[in-house]
């Protein structure tokens, strides 16, 4: 019992070395041009051995992301949980989470970029949904702070009873995210202009403010 648990957390420990590489390694370079022989040069890990453990590039890629998410996780660890944020009215709470979306583009950019890429071969690969059940857990789901600060609101004053919410915070965040990706990526065609990036990712919190806002 004893050789089996060294085993299991031997094999867990190299697993996450070879994880930890491919997440720099993706961020640095995007997953095309990664390589499992980069990964296994920068962990220090037989390719053979990354093989074993993830069966595929792709098997690595999303263990990376969910590793990537896991990070991006503790980044907003407490912050809304904390009396400062929630001695706030509900619509500024609101306010706040949407903000949080240009936290991460801001601090984080490398990894909205990788982020876009992902969801590229996902679809590419067209990848078994069961195969990323760990993933859309690590996945960042802000809906029950913000229905809870949504029913703050109503409480308070501060926040018209819309239908749906649930609704509209999926539309909101879906919106808000995929125009991170885009912005990210860069201009494509001569009519893009990204220079004021943040100002657009502002002007559609600014809109989703103003549509839940009491009169």
């Amino acid at each position: 019992m004893a050789n089996d648990t060294f085993s299991m957390d031997f094999k867990t420990k190299r697993m996450e070395m070879a994880v930890d590489a491919a997440s720099k390694l993706f961020l640095q370079h995007g997953i095309e041009e990664v390589k499992m022989t980069d990964i296994a040069a920068e962990c220090g890990l037989g390719v053979a051995s990354i093989y074993r453990y993830f069966g595929t590039k792709t098997g690595i890629a999303i263990a990376a992301m969910t590793h990537q998410w896991h990070e991006i996780r503790a980044m907003f660890s407490g912050i809304f949980e904390s009396q400062v944020f929630l001695s706030k009215p509900g619509i500024i709470q609101l306010r706040d989470l949407m903000r949080s979306f240009i936290v991460l583009y801001e601090a984080h950019p490398g990894f909205m970029k990788l982020l876009a890429e992902f969801d590229l071969m996902l679809k590419r690969e067209n990848v078994p949904k069961n195969d990323l059940a760990d993933y859309d857990r690590s996945v960042i789901n802000f809906y029950s702070v913000f229905e809870s600060s949504y029913l703050t609101g109503l409480s308070d004053g501060s926040v018209r009873e819309i239908p749906e919410f649930k609704l509209f915070y999926l539309t909101f965040a879906h919106s808000l995210m995929e125009l991170s990706k885009k912005l990210i990526q860069g201009e494509l065609v001569p009519s893009d202009d990204f220079s004021y990036a943040v100002n657009e990712l502002e002007i559609l919190i600014n809109t989703a403010v103003y549509y839940l806002k009491k009169d």
